[in-house]
């Protein structure tokens, strides 16, 4: 399962994680961001203790989207040693989710 992340802990859990972490940009009110949510869990199932897969509600916790530039969602980042390796924009296959992730874990 995700871990949702919010503004107060995003840095403890995504930027100083010692494990690559994808993070996944969203909002309710947001299509695509639903469409892709079950399959964001099921990858994080997955990948186990590979890399760690958060959500963060970009209505709630302004702050985090702002700071990395996230313009679209669903925004998939890929956070490896504290900075951004990878960004991925709108939905997709979960295979092709699946193969990005593993590219960058």
């Amino acid at each position: 399962m995700s871990i949702q992340v919010n503004d107060d802990n995003f840095d403890a859990e995504v930027v100083n994680s010692k494990t690559p972490v994808i993070v996944d940009f969203w909002a309710e009110w947001c299509g695509p961001c639903k469409a892709m949510s079950p399959l964001v869990d099921e990858l994080a199932a997955e990948m186990g203790d590979k890399v760690k897969i958060v959500k963060v509600n970009i209505d709630e916790n302004p702050n985090a989207p702002t700071k990395y530039g996230v313009r679209g969602i669903p925004t998939f980042m890929a956070f490896k040693d504290g900075e951004v390796k990878s960004t991925k924009v709108g939905g997709m296959p979960k295979d092709a989710l699946k193969e990005w992730a593993e590219s960058v874990a």
